[in-house]
């Protein structure tokens, strides 16, 4: 039991001590070029408006010395650029920028009137002409176009390069082991775990207790209507990018507009319209899902504030058919090997011989008291008759409640704001492997950002950003009884609980009765906090800033708190086919094992994440920019509240070393040096 406890928390520990970690801190898009007139030399002080084609927000910036441009922390979407100069005809350009994204437009003046427009047609560079990292975005009708089962964006990221699902894990159906890695979806980036990836929205770092991914008891992440668009990025970001050592998945969350839209919708799936299952009885097993919601966005003042709201909830009661293994109606009445059987295995039927501690079928009453937690068989009996087939249809249930806000708000030219709110509350329910006991978990997040955005100049911005995540699970739970002798005390090693577990050799383990299986509780909470400036010299693109980021786990881990019982196969012989024992029936358990409930105390664990990095940009040509940063990031040293952490540090110590601190910093020297360049060949260089 104490090894048990001892590896989950020293998994989640170092889940929370990474050696090499990044968050992308800023989601908004930075557009950049240079201005120049028709004989190529650069222009000073042009006027570059850029407006957002749905809210009517608009950012003006002016050329520099160089001719050069910048406009960062925009928000993903449609814009109209629009270029005025005195002598020069006026360009307009429509380009789409995309979250995260560095996206060049340079333009080349007319000479003309200034109400003489042109408008320049651009598309989508076929290079990328300001960053060197390799990645892809999920657009905003990609998320809500395609078909997908669940309705859980983070499937989508698989449609990238170098990005699979996989499965690691077992199901969320069984056991607590899911829970204890977390519930979410499971992606390789760049052939990394899925506890080496970094899930951002809107900033903030959404990442599990187990650094895993962010997700429901099924496993998923709703919203996929108010997501705007998400980017995965497999390597070669840049330095403003941390906690992470496999790639990054970043989204962004919609927001209104000045017309008001909405959309409502069901999606039902139903057990009329399946096909029978290999394993299913008689009757298919009834399962029922209905999938609901709706989302609706616009002005609450149109061109400076807008709102969007996105619910949505699934009421699902799925059958799901379980084939177990169960003692044979023989072998409960003492008489095993009721079908003979030759070489290489041999035995003889054989009667349980009563006796003091034993029913009239020779039965240990130990034994005999717990058989009726084990069902009477309906179907095949397996090899020499000790056992047989018990198939059962257990109904999965789930209630999950989704909810995404959002708020926009623009104060004047210079001062933008945006704060962002989610809710996700996921209980699950089901039997146990043998249908003796109504197993739940849940899981329960919240996420809140905001962030407020200031312009001091036309080469200076500065963002600031303060983040919140929240996740409580339950993982494994006992709810409630199933069959009544699983709520029986007098059935319990341990003084107050009831029946323990049992492992025999060939039969479906009986997992305990109420309270008696591994339960989990997590509660999970990050402060995050974030600045970001972005400074334009020349053709340098300078982005600086640092984060900070401390974590809270607190868990309460009740393993085997009933106890188990080991044993061997219902019957043993030898190898001339005699009888020798049957080690359940006649009580001779092979292991105990167990933790006694009262002594299994909480682990409150503690540390922050410090990171600070500086990002330099340089368009050394129109077709070439150089990619130059510095990140340096660290953890404190994991803390205990009260000091109940043991660690054997060397293998030739005498005893383990207790209390803090739990082993030396190796993240003290995490500097992470970022270089690329971006080229395109077929530019004038």
């Amino acid at each position: 039991m104490k090894f048990r406890v001892s590896v989950i928390v020293l998994s989640l520990l170092l889940a929370l001590v990474p050696s090499s970690l990044v968050y992308a801190q800023v989601a908004g898009a930075t557009l950049s070029g240079t201005i120049t007139d028709p004989s190529g030399a650069a222009l000073v002080k042009v006027e570059v408006s850029i407006k957002h084609s749905a809210t009517g927000v608009t950012r003006t910036v002016t050329s520099d010395s160089a001719g050069f441009y910048t406009a960062p922390n925009l928000v993903p979407g449609d814009y109209q650029v629009t270029v005025a100069a005195r002598g020069f005809s006026t360009s307009v350009a429509d380009v789409t920028l995309t979250i995260g994204s560095n996206q060049t437009l340079d333009v080349g003046m007319k000479v003309g009137a200034a109400n003489e427009k042109i408008v320049v047609t651009t598309e989508a560079p076929a290079v990328q002409l300001a960053s060197s990292d390799l990645s892809a975005v999920v657009n905003a009708t990609t998320v809500r176009e395609l078909p997908l089962n669940g309705r859980s964006w983070t499937d989508l990221a698989a449609l990238q390069p170098g990005v699979d699902t996989i499965q690691t894990q077992p199901s969320f159906s069984v056991g607590a082991d899911r829970g204890n890695r977390g519930f979410g979806q499971q992606l390789t980036i760049s052939g990394a775990r899925p506890q080496q990836n970094n899930y951002r929205l809107d900033g903030v770092s959404l990442n599990d207790y187990a650094n895993g991914a962010p997700g429901s008891v099924l496993g998923g992440s709703l919203g996929v209507d108010a997501i705007q668009e998400f980017s995965v990025l497999t390597s070669n970001y840049s330095a403003e990018y941390g906690k992470t050592s496999g790639g990054v998945v970043n989204a962004v969350t919609r927001s209104g507009t000045n017309s008001f839209h909405g959309s409502a919708y069901e999606f039902l799936r139903n057990s009329a319209l399946d096909a029978r299952n290999f394993f299913d009885g008689p009757t298919i097993p009834p399962f029922k899902r209905n999938q609901f919601g709706g989302a609706i966005g616009g002005p609450i003042f149109k061109n400076r504030t807008f709102f969007f709201a996105d619910f949505e909830a699934i009421r699902q009661s799925k059958g799901i058919s379980a084939l177990t293994t169960v003692p044979s109606l023989a072998a409960r009445a003492g008489l095993l090997c009721s079908i003979p059987q030759g070489p290489p295995n041999p035995c003889t039927t054989t009667q349980l011989p009563a006796g003091a501690n034993a029913n009239a079928n020779g039965v240990d009453l130990a034994a005999a008291a717990y058989l009726p937690f084990f069902h009477l068989p309906n179907g095949d009996i397996i090899g020499n008759g000790d056992l047989a087939q018990y198939t059962f249809a257990g109904q999965q249930v789930v209630n999950e409640n989704f909810l995404t806000t959002r708020i926009d708000h623009k104060f004047s030219e210079k001062d933008a704001l945006f704060g962002s709110y989610l809710f996700d509350r996921t209980p699950y329910s089901a039997p146990d492997g043998v249908n003796d006991v109504l197993l739940g978990s849940l899981s329960a997040r919240q996420i809140f950002a905001l962030e407020e955005t200031h312009i001091f100049s036309t080469g200076f911005a500065n963002s600031v950003r303060l983040g919140y995540n929240h996740e409580t699970v339950n993982n494994n739970e006992s709810v409630a009884a199933i069959n009544p002798l699983a709520t029986d005390t007098s059935l319990g090693i341990f003084p107050g609980r009831t029946a323990t577990q049992l492992f025999i050799s060939g039969v479906t383990p009986f997992l305990g009765g109420v309270g008696g299986e591994p339960t989990y509780f997590y509660r999970w909470n990050t402060f995050q906090f974030y600045d970001d400036a972005f400074i334009t010299k020349g053709t340098h693109t300078i982005k600086f800033g640092f984060a900070v980021e401390p974590m809270r786990l607190n868990i309460r881990a009740l393993s085997d708190p009933n106890g188990i019982f080991k044993f061997g196969s219902l019957s043993e012989f030898d190898d001339t086919g005699t009888f020798v024992r049957s080690t359940f029936l006649q009580n001779i358990p092979s292991r105990f094992q167990g933790g006694i409930a009262s002594t299994l105390s909480p682990r409150n664990l503690r540390t922050t994440l410090f990171g600070v990095y500086l990002q330099d940009d340089w368009r050394l040509r129109p077709g070439l920019t150089l990619n130059l940063g510095l990140r340096y990031e660290m953890n404190t040293m994991l803390t205990e509240t009260h000091g109940k952490l043991s660690n054997l540090r060397n293998i030739t110590d005498a005893t383990p070393h207790l209390g803090d601190p739990f082993f030396n910093n190796p993240t003290l020297k995490n500097f992470e040096p970022r270089i690329g360049f971006a080229w395109d060949p077929c530019s004038h260089f």
